[in-house]
């Protein structure tokens, strides 16, 4: 069975643009709880307009409510579920595990997904997902093919195959919130990854976007997901224009039925581009995954500059228009932006204020034409009909293919001088009243009379109720869950992750290198970070019992602990922000776990219970990269444990490599929590937890 396409629609517009282009689905976010806080997203209305259009069409409508919740929200997190589904709503995506399992106990009906901001990157984390009540896992970018064939025996999996690539692992990205107040997490990303920074290593001085990622393009290796049992392709960008969405949509159902893709994704690339694409990571990291010379929209190449009379010139065969659009590169960088001038022989002019030379690159990043091409076409479901008008009989109008039988409330007369023809009745219920169908009409009639007013009413109530059939209305009860309780604080301990062993009741060791681990200890645990694959697991496993428990950065962590028999602390990874989210992970067999970096001192107060830890002082991991940021160039490598990222404003970030696998590497904030703590990040990287909150070492609310 051939994959589903699935589509972003950050507004009303690229969602009709998306389905007109072929898109099985689509996904969406209402006006709160989206991860994409900046699209303009989907009122009421405009959700129950879409979802009819696509329900009519055949294709389904998946709502992303995949934020953190806070403890203050969750009332109007329900509620949001109870409408995205009551208004159409083929599934939800959820963040959130355990308030996850709190919907699919209020409404079994629901259908969830987890978001990949859930992190599901492995066997045990699908194996959680599928206990928690969710369908289909939206696997974390950094998944190795082999583990996601293993996933999908579990459970329905979906996988990204074009466009942008999040630099960090999903769902434990916090560099937006803590160097700029604005959290990831809660769909306000500033994406301080796409700014210029400098390394300390040599070869990495000058500054460069050394975090951005080129955009993701999976092409012809689509055919591997779909081997390995991908049953969703899933195309990000819901900040993007509709003209890109529908040039992804038709790049990647090409690629699916094996068409000559070149023109598509031509048109693709024009729409936007970044970093001449990429196949991510699912494979291994190669060359093209860091775009450090380009963080944005490069187009298309179509020829190089020569100068004419002075003016800048094209030579190229392409045809520009008014309104197009250039940006040209030298030596890889941008250098310039240009407009259609005017066209000349065996090329064109270009207008631009900057000082070009010659052989710089032209490309075109605005091509009116190509988007004309991509939004080009109008998708329509086509469907038998049978319409009988008999006198002295109500007319009956049929679409066998659905089971449908209409029938309409006037009795009906034999026409004593002018019956209804057959072209009239054609003319008439070919008009769809705005839904996206094509009839193919079949009339039967022994000659009646219907004045043009009753036969007009009696297509639209036709084609309602219809409407009303391919997309049904649905009522969920009125319901909300109990405030779960927590148990009460008893016991003050304070745990400390740190390379190497330190004063603290709980000490939680992180290695440098996995193949060699330190020592363990009653009181110590292993630090696992959130992506552990199958392979990883392996070769942990024997180790396991040489420690007190896993301290876990993902919900993995929660069969893991069940497998083995193990102590389980729920790491910072598992973004608790609410009571579900707490007393989830303490029925989950949790000993102890540490409340989300994004909540404030009084938050982390009311979530505040026994085994509850909350970050106090020390350095602030704030990414985690699955990739080598010095692009695998492992011969000339220094393989230093520390190096250090410096923004243009010259603050400096911490970058810690270690090994599991290969070399995977850890940024920490430029400043350390509670400065005045002796901790040294660039020695020790020491972040600790406390429990109870204190007032005095709580870090501030990142909304």
């Amino acid at each position: 069975m051939r994959p589903e396409i699935l589509a972003p629609a950050g507004d009303e517009q690229t969602a009709y643009a998306a389905l007109n282009a072929g898109a099985d689905a689509i996904y969406l976010g209402l006006t709160r709880f989206s991860a994409r806080e900046s699209a303009v997203n989907f009122d009421k209305a405009a959700l129950m307009r879409v979802t009819r259009f696509a329900h009519l069409l055949g294709a389904r409508v998946y709502v992303a409510l995949n934020t953190l919740v806070k403890d203050s929200e969750t009332d109007a997190f329900f509620s949001s579920v109870k409408e995205a589904w009551e208004n159409g709503a083929d599934a939800i995506l959820i963040q959130d595990l355990f308030l996850g399992r709190e919907v699919k106990k209020l409404w079994p009906e629901i259908v969830l997904h987890l978001s990949t901001q859930g992190g599901c990157c492995s066997v045990r984390g699908a194996e959680v997902a599928k206990e928690y009540g969710f369908s289909r896992v939206v696997l974390a970018r950094e998944t190795p093919l082999g583990e996601i064939r293993s996933i999908a025996k579990i459970i329905e999996t979906e996988a990204f195959v074009q466009g942008a690539l999040c630099t960090c692992f999903s769902g434990q990205c916090y560099m937006s919130s803590f160097a700029g107040n604005n959290s990831g997490n809660r769909g306000r990303c500033k994406q301080p990854c796409r700014k210029r920074y400098s390394i300390d290593r040599i070869g990495y001085e000058r500054p460069a976007y050394a975090l951005s990622l080129s955009d993701l393009s999976m092409g012809e290796e689509i055919g591997k997901y779909i081997e390995a049992g991908v049953c969703s392709l899933k195309i990000e960008g819901r900040m993007r224009r509709p003209a890109y969405c529908a040039a992804a949509v038709k790049y990647v159902r090409d690629c699916l039925s094996n068409l000559p893709a070149e023109g598509t994704l031509s048109d693709l690339k024009r729409a936007y581009n970044r970093g001449n694409f990429t196949h991510g990571l699912a494979f291994g990291q190669d060359k093209t995954l860091l775009s450090r010379r380009v963080q944005g929209h490069i187009g298309e190449e179509v020829g190089r500059v020569s100068l004419v009379r002075g003016r800048p010139f094209c030579r190229s065969d392409f045809t520009p228009q008014r309104g197009d659009g250039f940006k040209l590169l030298r030596g890889g960088e941008e250098v310039a932006g240009a407009t259609f001038s005017e066209q000349g022989q065996g090329g064109f002019f270009l207008n631009t204020t900057a000082r070009v030379k010659e052989g710089d690159i032209v490309c075109v990043t605005t091509d009116t034409a190509a988007a004309a091409r991509a939004l080009a076409g109008e998708r329509k479901r086509e469907i038998e009909l049978y319409v009988g008008f008999f006198a002295e009989k109500r007319p009956m109008i049929s679409c066998e293919e659905l089971d449908f039988d209409f029938i309409g409330s006037p009795r009906l007369e034999a026409a004593k001088s002018a019956p209804l023809t057959e072209e009239e009745l054609l003319r008439c219920f070919q008009r769809t009243d705005g839904l996206p169908l094509t009839p193919r009409i079949r009339f039967e009639t022994d000659g009646v009379f219907l004045p043009k007013s009753v036969l007009n009413a009696l297509r639209r109530e036709f084609y309602e109720a219809l409407a009303l059939l391919l997309d049904p209305p649905r009522t969920l009860r009125e319901l909300r869950p109990a405030e779960p309780a927590l148990p009460p604080k008893i016991s003050k301990k304070t745990a400390l992750i740190a390379r190497k062993a330190g004063n603290a009741d709980i000490r939680i060791v992180k290695p440098d290198d996995y193949s060699r681990l330190p020592e363990g200890g009653e009181d110590v645990f292993l630090y696992l970070p959130p992506l552990l694959s199958s392979e990883d697991e392996r070769a942990l496993a024997p180790h396991f019992g040489e420690y007190a428990g896993i301290y876990c950065e993902g919900y993995y962590g929660i069969a893991l602990a069940k497998k083995y028999g193990l102590t389980l602390f729920a790491g910072t990874g598992f973004n608790l922000t609410n009571r579900f989210a707490v007393r989830g992970v303490i029925d989950a067999g949790a000993t102890y776990f540490a409340l989300s970096k994004e909540i404030d001192h009084f938050e982390q107060e009311r979530l505040s219970a026994e085994g509850a830890f909350a970050l106090a002082r020390g350095a602030i991991k704030v990414m985690d990269l699955c990739y080598c940021p010095f692009e695998k160039t492992c011969s000339s490598c220094d393989r230093r444990p520390f190096y250090t990222l410096t923004d243009e404003e010259g603050r400096g970030f911490p970058l810690r490599r270690y090994v599991l696998g290969g070399c995977r590497f850890e940024v920490y904030n430029c400043a350390p929590l509670a400065a005045e703590t002796a901790v040294d990040p660039l020695t020790d990287e020491t972040v600790e937890v406390q429990g109870p909150p204190t007032r005095g070492h709580s870090q501030r609310s990142m909304l």
